[in-house]
């Protein structure tokens, strides 16, 4: 009880306190508190909001997923598991029911890191809580959606992951809004804990209104030899993203975030990456594919090397398409002893005109020729990702190369 106390009384020092990164957002322009919603099933949404779901990954009935978990604004309208040895509740119902879970509360994440995390740790309402038993492995994914609804709200979520010793997670989190809306403020605290040789897969889909300011702020703990792969897919215009995911990892621990970025013009996405390779045989990939139309994409990425025989990697490829539009890469790279082994890999720049008269030689037209580049550069070979994962994140490209177009 007196650390809950203590991490209240943190927030509150640290309310405004700006991100070390990023603009900063006024958070007293927003709603905190919203509407009484009339939707008690995920069926009661309009056909055109159910399809936002589905171009995130978000299948509405459940179908081959191992379960699922809906919130709408402030409310949780549905949950279920489909999958013996897996867990879905709300945080709140999990932090009832399991004393123990106050041990993780907060223990990835700093809830004074700046304004956003404390908000949430003094106005959260809901978010979700996802437990894999030691050995399972889900047959298909689980899926979560954070869905929006009203207009100039704040939502504000916490998030808890746990993948028991030897267990395998595959997990979906579809953000979207709804197409009556413009603006609005999402803030999402994630915290992942990855036990001994457990596989956490975790991709989010982000379909956000044009208008909307959008916080997440992500802690992951990998023990030892368990393996967490993170990827991120933003291919709608959103007014002004901020992330910066920090993974910890121990011994023989492995991380990997793939980042597929699309800016049109009015979007500033602040985006990046920090790894500490904590022990001996960690290993960390961080790939960023950014295509600007138009907006700003700020690409960080930073890894610490701690301890002999670790091995990273960063590499950021930018794409500009048209003739205004802002890729800005930042690599990091921080060894602290002897033995560690990390590199970095950056480009920026256009189509190459050579390309595209190659493809147009054989036969393909300008727009074609165009078409095929940027698909081939947005898609990230994905180690390990399952066939379900994979054709999501393939349907998202086919639209975005024709929204592109």
């Amino acid at each position: 009880m007196n650390e809950l106390k203590e991490i209240r009384e943190k927030a509150e020092k640290a309310i405004n306190k700006k991100a070390v990164y990023g603009q900063d957002i006024n958070i007293e322009t927003f709603r905190q508190e919203a509407e009484k919603l009339s939707i008690s099933e995920i069926s009661h949404l309009s056909e055109e909001e159910q399809k936002k779901m589905l171009e995130t990954g978000i299948e509405p009935e459940g179908k081959e997923r191992a379960g699922s978990y809906f919130q709408i604004d402030h409310s949780v309208v549905h949950y279920e598991v489909a999958q013996e040895g897996v867990e879905i509740l709300s945080i709140e119902e999990a932090l009832a029911k399991y004393e123990w879970l106050k041990e993780y509360w907060w223990k990835a994440l700093s809830v004074d890191m700046d304004k956003y995390t404390a908000h949430v740790a003094l106005y959260q309402k809901h978010g979700y809580f996802i437990r894999v038993l030691p050995g399972v492995k889900t047959a298909f994914p689980l899926q979560a959606c954070l869905f929006m609804s009203q207009e100039g709200l704040i939502q504000s979520i916490h998030n808890i992951i746990i993948c028991e010793e030897g267990s395998e997670l595959n997990l979906i989190t579809g953000c979207a809004a709804s197409h009556r809306i413009r603006t609005g403020l999402h803030l999402g605290i994630s915290e992942f804990f990855i036990k001994k040789g457990a596989t956490c897969i975790f991709t989010m889909i982000h379909n956000w209104a044009e208008e909307m300011a959008i916080r997440p702020r992500t802690g992951i703990i990998v023990e030892e030899g368990g393996t967490f792969v993170s990827n991120y897919i933003l291919l709608k215009k959103v007014a002004d993203l901020q992330t910066f995911p920090t993974a910890y990892l121990k011994k023989d621990a492995r991380a990997e975030f793939n980042n597929i970025l699309l800016a049109p013009e009015g979007s500033h996405l602040d985006t990046g990456t920090k790894v500490f390779l904590k022990e001996e045989g960690c290993r960390a990939e961080v790939i960023s594919r950014s295509i600007t139309t138009g907006g700003t994409i700020i690409a960080r990425g930073h890894l610490i090397g701690e301890a002999p025989g670790i091995k990273a990697h960063l590499e950021c490829k930018g794409l500009i398409l048209g003739e205004k539009g802002i890729i800005h890469a930042i690599p990091e790279l921080e060894g602290h002893v002897g033995g560690v082994e990390m590199s970095h890999e950056a480009a920026v720049g256009k189509i190459a005109q050579d390309q595209i008269e190659y493809l147009m030689a054989r036969g393909l037209s300008e727009t074609e020729a165009t078409s095929l580049i940027v698909r081939g550069f947005l898609r990230v070979d994905i180690k390990g990702l399952p066939p379900e994962l994979k054709t999501e994140l393939d349907k998202a490209i086919e639209v975005t190369e024709k929204d592109v177009m």
